[in-house]
């Protein structure tokens, strides 16, 4: 098996980037998803409410990011040189964050209509992986719970089999897409090693009808698909699975193409 693709997301919920090759932290790839857009009131906001927001793309480049949308200009935005931090709510529960600049908060304004402000988390911030599922110590930046997400090629192509109109990989939004035939063989691993990187799969990603927003176009399937389908035959008693949330247990580089070895 090889690692077929390999996927960052600066700012949650927004575009991806694709990638040759990423350094792997504890939080999960470098630069994922560090920075976060919240309301006025500091509540995450993400492509659930808001399915535009996967039309934002957000390049990293030195010492921050640049930030492009469908009738907006680019915008550069600096990462924050105050590390005054202030709380922000994602699923309910507090985490320190760094608010962006004012010019960011104009932007993402003009562009959703509501009041926003765009965060970022500096490496002083520890938010914690549920610890049902991890060790004390194992962090996550801003992504809904844990730092990676897996999913192999060949639970895609069973999924598209099902349905009228195929979906990409990228409604899935994962970080490691793995080149294996066989359905959701993903399901069944415990421990991985990808090139020098070792992981743990700690468990299922549950899904939400984010998935429902195709990425190319910002706009919800008014059939309520894929999940639809999925909820079909991949329902189980925690949610509807589809992927897997992994933890790295080794910092190092993993590349487009590199083996993926099943440990245990």
């Amino acid at each position: 098996m090889k690692l077929s693709d390999l996927y960052l997301y600066p700012v949650k919920s927004c575009a991806p980037v694709a990638l040759d090759e990423a350094r792997v932290e504890a939080r999960g790839l470098a630069g994922d998803r560090r920075w976060m857009i919240v309301d006025g009131d500091g509540r995450f906001i993400t492509g659930r409410q808001f399915p535009e927001l996967t039309l934002i793309r957000a390049q990293p480049v030195a010492g921050g990011l640049t930030l492009d949308a469908p009738g907006m200009p680019s915008l550069h935005v600096a990462i924050p040189s105050s590390m005054e931090h202030a709380t922000v709510e994602i699923w309910k529960k507090p985490v320190d964050a760094v608010h962006a600049s004012t010019e960011a908060a104009q932007w993402l304004g003009r562009y959703l209509g509501i009041v926003a402000r765009l965060v970022y988390m500096d490496e002083s911030v520890r938010r914690q992986v549920d610890p049902a599922f991890a060790r004390e110590g194992d962090v996550v930046g801003f992504a809904d719970s844990f730092p990676v997400m897996l999913l192999g090629r060949g639970s895609l192509a069973l999924l598209n089999s099902k349905l009228e109109t195929p979906v990409s990989m990228l409604r899935f939004r994962p970080n490691l897409v793995v080149d294996v035939d066989a359905p959701h063989a993903e399901d069944a691993w415990t421990r991985i090693a990808i090139g020098e990187v070792e992981f743990d799969v700690a468990k299922p990603c549950t899904r939400c009808n984010f998935v429902n927003v195709d990425p190319l176009t910002g706009r919800k399937s008014d059939e309520g698909q894929p999940l639809k389908t999925l909820t079909g035959y991949r329902r189980f008693d925690v949610g509807v699975t589809f992927g897997r949330h992994l933890i790295p247990r080794s910092p190092g580089v993993v590349r487009r193409g590199d083996a993926v070895r099943v440990l245990a």
